[in-house]
């Protein structure tokens, strides 16, 4: 479901909507292969068909979107193998992104990571799953971004993009399969200053959740297809 967030008082209707749309299709927002229509997200979000139309066509234009043959779009539905790629790159660039920040993260920033770490918890205790995702991500992207000039980040978010349908996925069965904190593991590698536990920390996150998760859909398929 599209979480539709207030407009900020320096943003155009156009920035506006392409930002909610952009957060909430990285979010989980939209299930893999769900069509979207223009005159549906413009009634959704209470604007005219123009800036919705503006903003589906650059969220195709970065891959976040798949424009089909009749004109119509919807979110992409990775196979098993272009999942497996995507997930690979994300823990190769996640990885190296946090191991780069590590040195610029004091303890203000610290403290910030530990406050969105705060809001993942209490998002996971209430099961309100679109909050957890979002608050995943805002942890992830305050970690990298603590190093000034940090140029990897659209193409990180990039892959979010990518594999945030299955997000949502995650996090409605993320007691099953997140049995360890891996964020509290990444913070206590920050403290430590260990660079390798902050990477491993990092990679085992992206894994234990997307990954655990977009594995097990794929799986379903399979044994669905076998079935059928």
């Amino acid at each position: 479901m599209l979480v539709v967030t207030g407009r900020e008082t320096s943003e155009s209707v156009k920035q506006w909507v392409y930002r909610v749309l952009r957060r909430g299709i990285m979010a989980g927002g939209f299930e893999p292969g769900e069509p979207v229509t223009i005159n549906g997200l413009a009634e959704t979000l209470g604007v005219s068909a123009m800036p919705v139309r503006e903003a589906l066509h650059r969220l195709v234009s970065e891959g976040a979107l798949e424009l089909l043959d009749n004109r119509r779009v919807r979110v992409p539905d990775l196979d098993a193998e272009g999942f497996e790629e995507v997930l690979e790159a994300r823990v190769a660039l996640e990885t190296r992104a946090a191991e780069r920040a590590l040195p610029f993260i004091d303890d203000l920033y610290l403290a910030r990571l530990r406050v969105l770490d705060g809001l993942a918890d209490q998002a996971l205790a209430a099961r309100d799953f679109g909050r957890l995702v979002e608050a995943n991500f805002d942890f992830h992207r305050c970690l990298y971004t603590a190093r000034p000039d940090m140029v990897t980040l659209p193409l990180i978010e990039s892959l979010w993009l990518r594999l945030g349908p299955f997000m949502r996925r995650a996090g409605e069965t993320l007691s099953q399969t997140y049995q360890v904190d891996r964020h509290a593991e990444a913070l206590a590698a920050i403290v430590a200053r260990d660079a390798e536990a902050l990477k491993a920390a990092i990679a085992a996150d992206i894994c234990d959740g997307t990954g655990h998760l977009g594995r097990g859909h794929f799986e379903r398929v399979a044994a669905l297809g076998r079935v059928g």
